[in-house]
């Protein structure tokens, strides 16, 4: 995914410098001899042993899920003295990763920076994404969700999703997203769903791009990754109708959420988590679930993640395994029903 320089990237760079600095790149791996023999783990050994935590992000580095593991894996490194270390494997629509996380040893070295995405992808890519997310991978923690925003240029005459709904009976409106079946574009696909509302979708390579032909009278509205628009909403080159969470950000209360605009059933979390093979040891789970739930639970971590634009949801195995099997359920609906494809 491409990314516009903005205040919000410049936050990202800060942290990501942070980061580098502490040993947590990509290419820390290479440093620390990560490779496949190293990830057997020697018979009888107590976990964690004095090795590295492989933990996979399956999207490029930079980006919001990439920062978000980054925070995690620093914060567990401080606090629990593990050595976790960031891989980035982006590409197959976030499937590359996710399936190489899926054929690792269930010793709980290997982890998965999952999202929103991957509950999509259990339906998009059934049969063809290389694992299956609910029975080859084991739900560890939920860290935190983004909203998606509805956004227009500050240019644009509608002003309102009332606006909005009354624009698309006349014409049909052309509405950026991210890319086939990114979690912007299911919730445009749920838009539609709901109100029957026209809209002709124009696929991007990332959100960055379709913010910028936005601003630039290219295409009538986007679906957008709330914290890929937020600081174009706070400049004022966009304006934002509606964020899809059930309470008002803080960074734009005076946003309306999709409930108080009539649209309740349009609420989307863009969640992220961490995951690992099937058949971990339950003892590792639930020792990476209390850690990683202890640090999202501290102040500082949590004032870190709401800067980059999260919403700190901190859940533990056993409650994110019931949460992403609700997601995973949901979405099949919507997608099925709206005929979503990733062509």
């Amino acid at each position: 995914m491409s990314h516009s320089h903005t205040p919000i990237d410049a936050h990202r760079r800060r942290v990501l410098a942070a980061f580098g600095a502490a040993g947590l790149s990509a290419a820390g791996l290479s440093a620390a001899g990560f490779g496949h023999d190293a990830r057997a783990a020697p018979a009888g050994a107590a976990w964690p042993a004095d090795r590295p935590i492989n933990y996979v992000v399956p999207f490029p580095a930079g980006g919001l899920t990439d920062v978000a593991a980054r925070q995690v894996a620093k914060a567990l490194s401080d606090a629990e003295k593990w050595n976790v270390v960031i891989e980035n494997k982006p590409g197959g629509n976030a499937n590359i990763g996710a399936a190489f996380v899926s054929r690792a040893p269930a010793d709980g070295y290997t982890w998965l920076a999952m999202t929103l995405s991957h509950a999509a992808n259990a339906t998009l890519f059934e049969g063809r994404a290389g694992y299956e997310l609910l029975k080859d991978l084991t739900p560890i923690a939920g860290l935190a969700s983004s909203p998606i925003m509805v956004v227009v240029s500050s240019k644009s005459a509608i002003k309102s999703m009332q606006d909005l709904a009354e624009a698309a009976k006349t014409k049909a409106l052309s509405t950026g997203s991210s890319g086939n079946g990114t979690p912007p574009h299911l919730t445009m696909a749920l838009y539609q769903k709901i109100t029957g509302a026209k809209l002709m979708h124009v696929p991007y390579k990332g959100g960055a791009p379709s913010l910028t032909d936005l601003i630039g009278g290219h295409v009538d509205v986007v679906f957008s990754n709330y914290p890929e628009s937020l600081a174009f909403v706070k400049s004022g080159e966009l304006r934002a109708l509606a964020v899809t969470t059930k309470t008002r950000t803080k960074d734009l209360p005076d946003v309306p959420t999709v409930a108080e605009v009539g649209l309740p059933d349009l609420v989307v979390e863009n969640f992220t988590g961490v995951m690992g093979p099937a058949g971990m040891p339950p003892e590792i789970v639930t020792r990476v679930s209390q850690a990683i739930v202890a640090q999202l639970s501290k102040p500082a971590m949590a004032q870190s993640l709401t800067q980059l634009g999260f919403m700190p949801q901190p859940r533990d195995a056993q409650a994110f395994g019931t949460y992403l099997s609700g997601e995973v359920t949901r979405w099949r609906g919507i997608i099925e029903e709206a005929n979503i494809t990733t062509s």
